[in-house]
């Protein structure tokens, strides 16, 4: 089965959610046709991906008959009725496998959905496989997989970024059309940047937490990637709002983010914080300044400001995420499911003693409780700098994608990689994380963070740069 549709001739490795939902909606495709299509790429590509540690065929061929016979008895469905979707595999999946990329899940199958699946079920999205991922999203380039690495279909030699890297190589590869993600310190973000996509960290609370495995728990937000901005917003319709399961989950007014997108950025003010750029690559600092430049044509102003506590945000990071991975890890005993505990990957020991020791008496008030008030610090410069501007721009990763291996000797030069990223989770704040451009072949993005509950600005402020420069129209050689 080739990747072509044959009423239309598009690629599938091009379509986009808005692309695809027009073709079911004219019945110009079924959705049988479509799911096929992708399940036929992911089988294709997995071999030299491996994005996927679960393909769910049967289910996937299953769901899309029971939508194409929807569409037939002319029910109105809506715009992620029959589109691919990928999961990461830390999302509990009712009756699939969810193994969290570690050996310590690998039999491990829950008897019910996480919110945001239940949601995506329920808006008729099919889900065509679980995604591979760093072990318990401990890692920033997919290599921390107990089921092996994953690659970028970029540049099959370098990593797609972590821990979300099987969502971020689905959708890239065009196995998918969006896949679930996760953002606990980047994990969104980075491999978003790394695999050419648009990728959304939320505000903490913005979409419930229930029913996925946690790492952070005070840190951990539930996003997703997609190849469009307005692809990305139409899944935050879906996905946000209150859940009685998660009491975190903010029960403020979900807004319809994909409606008036197109607004564009007159006048919007939009602040360079000067910390992220002191020692940038030249080449990455060369290719976000230019994005500002096209965003200031369109009408933005651009202000420099400062974030000044931005250097201690590591640092704080990896105190409080520790802490709390040692904590959430302490309950999979072996006992009442799962294997036991010598099935741990060494960067899953290593957070299990950095954070057990940083919560030990005597060391708790010197580093947790001090990490704690530095972060309240982190969040404040961010309060501050929103009276002044209305989102800020900056990178998303010193670097570009490095090589498979690169770094995996040396644990704090793969923590540095969250650099850019860290501060947002810290703060609870929104970021947007979209593709500006390629320096040596290799993908490049901007993140665009925002105040509390502010998704529809950077949706809006995203969307402008993205219709002026289309990078998402540039797709893997595979």
């Amino acid at each position: 089965m080739t990747g072509k549709l044959r009423m239309k001739n598009v690629d599938i490795t091009n379509l986009t959610i808005k692309e695809a939902s027009k073709l079911i909606a004219s019945k110009q495709i079924k959705v049988k046709e479509l799911v096929n299509l992708h399940l036929g790429r992911v089988k294709k590509l997995n071999g030299k991906l491996n994005a996927f540690i679960t393909i769910c065929e049967d289910q996937a061929r299953h769901q899309a008959e029971k939508v194409d016979i929807l569409i037939a008895q002319g029910q109105k469905l809506g715009p992620l009725a029959g589109i691919p979707f990928a999961v990461k595999d830390l999302f509990s999946t009712k009756g699939i496998k969810t193994t969290a990329g570690s050996k310590v899940l690998e039999n491990y199958v829950p008897v019910y959905d996480a919110t945001v699946i239940s949601r995506l079920k329920n808006a008729n999205a099919i889900i065509v496989g679980k995604t591979n991922l760093d072990a318990w999203g401990h890692g920033a380039s997919g290599e921390n997989s107990d089921f092996g690495p994953t690659h970028n279909p970029y540049n099959l030699k370098r990593v797609p970024g972590g821990s979300s890297s099987g969502s971020a190589t689905a959708v890239a590869s065009g196995s998918c059309l969006a896949a679930t993600s996760t953002d606990t310190g980047g994990s969104t973000r980075q491999p978003a940047s790394f695999c050419n996509l648009v990728g959304l960290k939320p505000t903490y609370g913005r979409v419930s937490r229930y029913g996925v495995i946690a790492m952070a728990s005070s840190l951990d937000t539930m996003g997703h990637m997609t190849k469009t901005v307005y692809d990305n917003a139409l899944i935050l319709n879906i996905t946000a709002g209150k859940d009685e399961f998660d009491s975190t989950a903010s029960d403020g007014i979900v807004d319809n983010y994909a409606e008036h997108i197109d607004k564009g950025v007159k006048n919007i003010k939009i602040g360079l914080p000067k910390e992220y750029f002191d020692g940038l690559e030249p080449k990455i600092k060369a290719a976000i300044l230019k994005a500002l430049k096209i965003l200031e044509k369109l009408g933005a102003k651009i202000v420099e400001v400062s974030l000044p506590h931005t250097e201690y945000g590591v640092a704080v990071y990896y105190i409080v995420q520790p802490a709390e991975v040692s904590s959430n890890l302490a309950r999979y005993d072996g006992i009442r499911f799962g294997f036991g505990r010598e099935m741990f990957g060494a960067e899953a020991k290593r957070r299990i003693i950095l954070g057990t020791f940083t919560l030990s008496s005597g060391y708790y008030d010197a580093y947790y409780l001090k990490a704690m008030k530095v972060r309240r610090l982190i969040r404040d410069d961010f309060i501050n700098v929103f009276e002044k501007v209305d989102v800020l721009i900056c990178p998303v990763s010193p670097t570009l994608p490095f090589k498979i291996g690169e770094k995996n000797t040396n644990p704090l030069d793969m923590y540095l990689a969250d650099i850019f990223t860290v501060n947002a989770n810290l703060a609870g704040i929104p970021s947007l994380a979209l593709p500006c451009g390629f320096i040596d072949d290799l993908p490049v993005g901007i993140q665009i963070i925002g105040p509390d509950f502010s998704e529809k600005l950077l949706y809006q402020v995203g969307y402008a740069y993205e219709q002026e420069t289309k990078w998402y129209e540039r797709t893997p050689k595979l």
